[in-house]
């Protein structure tokens, strides 16, 4: 009987372990490709830089990584949204310099040229964080 107890629990906390890891999910399908970023470009302290391509190439490398939820350009920069985070490419020598900031900050330091976005102050936004859509 002690060992069909055993088997028992051992079942339930695997199930339980799979359930609170699928349910902890950081939400990976539209979160920055940091990882893929860190592998790619060279770093340089918080950023990231490529040496040889412009902006628009760089933007359009991450962009097809891993979709981001918007994107736009002004000043030679591009822009990729990915829910609560911002990357920024701009140019940086003859390529780009490769930036990955929360959205809040991202939007107040580059607001000009993010007009369609929304505001990360406005009551309406909902910045793609753990309690999106509810």
């Amino acid at each position: 009987m002690n060992s069909a107890r055993l088997v028992r629990a051992a079942v339930a906390a695997v199930l339980a372990a799979t359930l609170l890891t699928a349910c902890s999910s950081d939400g990976d399908d539209d979160a920055v490709p940091r990882e893929w970023i860190r592998k790619t470009y060279t770093e340089t302290g918080a950023d990231w830089r490529d040496p040889n391509s412009t902006p628009s190439e760089v933007a359009q490398a991450v962009h097809t990584e891993r979709a981001a939820e918007d994107r736009t350009s002004g000043d030679s920069m591009e822009f990729l949204r990915y829910g609560d985070d911002l990357v920024t490419v701009s140019p940086h020598r003859s390529g780009s310099l490769i930036e990955i900031e929360d959205y809040r900050d991202g939007y107040r330091r580059h607001k000009r040229h993010l007009i369609s976005w929304p505001d990360p102050d406005s009551a309406s936004f909902r910045g793609g964080g753990p309690g999106e859509g509810k």
